[in-house]
């Protein structure tokens, strides 16, 4: 099992391992996966944008969406995996502590993500994205099965 922490991403060929991800409230989670390549990654992103914070995107890229997930995608292509194969699927988005909706973070990191996924032909297979609660994201790389796990419940994604 390989974790991948708040603003973290982690790709990975090994058909043993699967990835995880923890605790995504406002934050998104972005697995993908190429069944012939028999490739995995996953971000754990928290910003929509890195404009606010350049030195920490340089530092830190998997902390905002416009860094993060051109990062996930690079790192996918080293290990043999091709956009057009690729399957992505997204949780996370939430509205966990800003009740009147004055920042709107979950809808704004979904919303960057949308746009920087359209701009490049990429398309969203499935997600679980919005209301108030938090979830933890698996993606198992022999097969792509991908899961959430929310009020002690699990789902296939």
């Amino acid at each position: 099992m390989v974790v991948v922490d708040i603003a973290d991403v982690a790709v990975c060929k090994d058909p043993d391992a699967a990835l995880i991800t923890y605790s995504l409230g406002s934050c998104i989670g972005v697995a993908i996966h190429d069944p012939v390549a028999k490739v995995a990654g996953l971000l754990h992103y928290m910003l929509p944008e890195s404009s606010i914070a350049p030195e920490k995107a340089k530092a830190s890229p998997a902390m905002f969406a416009d860094t993060g997930l051109p990062k996930l995608f690079r790192s996918a292509y080293e290990l043999g995996a091709v956009k057009g194969r690729l399957v992505v699927k997204v949780a996370g988005g939430s509205q966990l502590l800003d009740d009147n909706g004055t920042f709107n973070i979950g809808k704004r990191n979904y919303l960057a993500l949308r746009k920087i996924l359209w701009k490049n032909g990429v398309m969203i297979k499935a997600e679980d994205v919005g209301g108030a609660i938090s979830r933890t994201l698996r993606v198992d790389v022999a097969t792509g099965n991908t899961t959430i796990r929310s009020r002690n419940q699990e789902t296939p994604l």
